[in-house]
C-alpha cells in the first residue's frame, strides 16, 4: 500500500504490514506484532527518512547526492536518487563487503570504498559534499530523516487496536530511535517504553547512556556492521531523556542465531543488525525486564520493528555461523 503524499509529493516508502508472530509471541509470553520494514522498496526502514530528506534536497536545487553508508542508508538514498533522476555517490567502508556495493551499482550509484568503518567513509563523504551543487545525505543524523522515520509509528497506531506495552528497535546511529520517539510524541504514546537493542562491539548507544554523555567506541568489532557507528547521534541521547528507553546489548552469536530462528519461524531473512532486537525477544530478556520492574506485567502486546537490511544472503549467514563457531 502506497503511503500518503506529504507536502504534495508522494513518499517513496510503502505502508508496511503489521503481523502477529506466533513463535515470537510464545517466546515473550505476550502478543508480538511485527512492523515489517524489510518489505520496503530499498529493503529497510531507511527509505522513510532518507527518501523524505532527498525529496526536500531535490526541491531546493540539489544536483548530486552524496551519502556515507554501511549499506542500507546508501541503498535508500540510491533508490530515492534514481526516482528523482539525480546522480548519487555513495561512500562505503570496506567492512560492508561486496553485497551492498553490487546492489548500489545496480541502482545506478557511483560507489567509492573508503576506510575500514562507517566513520571513515563519512569523513570522505563530507569532503565530497563541499563540491558545488552536491548535498550530503546523512544516514541517521538529520531532523528530516527523523521526521520521515516517524511515519512508522503513525502506521502502527492505525494498525494496532491498543497501545503496545513496549516497542523494540535496533539502534545503530540513532536515526530510527529518534524517528520512533518523534512518532510516539505525535500519536500521544510517549509513555510507551522503547527497548533499544545493540550488539556487543557496536554498542555506542549503551556506553553513552551509561556515561550520560556521548562515548566513542575505539573500533567496531561486531559482525552487525550496519549498527556500526562508533558514536551515536546527540539526538539519540536526548531521546533517552524524553522517553523511557531501555538499552539491551546482545552478543553477535545471539543475533546471528536469532536471524536463523526468524528465518525458520517467519520465512524472512534479515541481517544481524535486525537480529539484535530479535535476540532480545527470543532470549527472554523482556521477561527479565518485567521481573526487574522495568517493564509492566502483563505487557499486553509488544511492537517489534523488523528493520530489515539488504546486506545478507544464505551463504553469508552460513559464513557468519562458521565465523562465530555456531555450526
Amino acid at each position: 500500500m502506497a503511503a500518503q503524499p506529504v507536502g504534495g509529493q508522494k513518499p517513496f516508502h510503502v505502508v508496511s504490514p503489521v503481523l502477529e508472530s506466533l513463535p515470537l509471541s510464545k517466546a515473550v509470553g505476550a502478543k508480538v506484532f511485527m512492523k515489517l520494514e524489510n518489505v520496503q522498496p530499498s529493503g529497510s526502514f531507511k527509505i522513510r527518512g532518507i527518501g523524505h530528506r532527498c525529496q526536500d534536497a531535490a526541491r531546493k536545487g540539489c544536483q548530486h547526492f552524496v551519502c556515507s553508508s554501511g549499506g542500507n542508508a546508501g541503498l535508500a538514498a540510491a533508490y530515492a536518487a534514481r526516482e528523482l533522476g539525480l546522480p548519487i555517490t555513495v561512500v562505503v567502508p570496506s567492512s560492508s563487503g561486496p553485497t551492498p556495493v553490487r546492489k548500489l551499482q545496480e541502482l545506478g550509484a557511483t560507489v567509492e570504498v573508503y576506510g575500514k568503518v562507517w566513520d571513515d567513509a563519512n569523513s570522505r563523504a563530507q569532503e565530497l559534499a563541499k563540491t558545488e551543487g552536491w548535498v550530503s545525505i546523512h544516514p541517521f543524523d538529520h531532523p528530516l530523516v527523523w521526521e520521515g522515520h516517524s511515519s512508522l509509528v503513525r502506521e502502527l497506531k492505525d494498525s494496532l487496536e491498543a497501545k503496545p506495552g513496549a516497542i523494540v528497535v535496533a539502534v545503530g546511529g540513532g536515526g530510527l530511535l529518534a524517528g520512533v520517539v518523534a512518532g510516539l510524541h505525535q500519536v500521544g504514546w510517549q509513555d510507551v517504553p522503547i527497548v533499544a537493542a545493540e550488539t556487543q562491539g557496536a554498542h555506542s548507544f549503551h556506553e553513552s547512556l551509561q556515561a550520560g554523555r556521548l562515548v566513542t567506541l575505539p573500533d567496531i568489532t561486531s559482525v552487525a556492521t550496519c549498527l556500526g557507528a562508533k558514536t551515536v547521534s546527540a539526538r539519540a541521547l536526548e531521546c533517552a531523556r524524553e522517553c523511557r528507553v531501555i538499552s539491551q546489548v546482545v552478543e553477535d552469536a545471539e543475533a546471528v542465531r536469532a536471524v536463523e530462528q526468524f528465518l525458520d519461524d517467519e520465512r524472512m531473512l534479515v541481517e544481524p543488525a535486525c537480529g539484535a532486537p530479535l535476540a532480545v525477544l527470543y532470549s527472554g530478556r523482556l521477561q527479565r525486564l518485567q521481573r526487574e520492574g522495568r517493564l509492566r506485567t502483563p505487557l499486553g502486546s509488544v511492537a517489534l520493528v523488523v528493520c530489515g537490511g539488504s546486506n545478507i544472503h544464505t551463504a553469508q549467514l552460513r559464513a557468519l555461523k562458521s565465523q562465530l563457531g555456531l555450526e
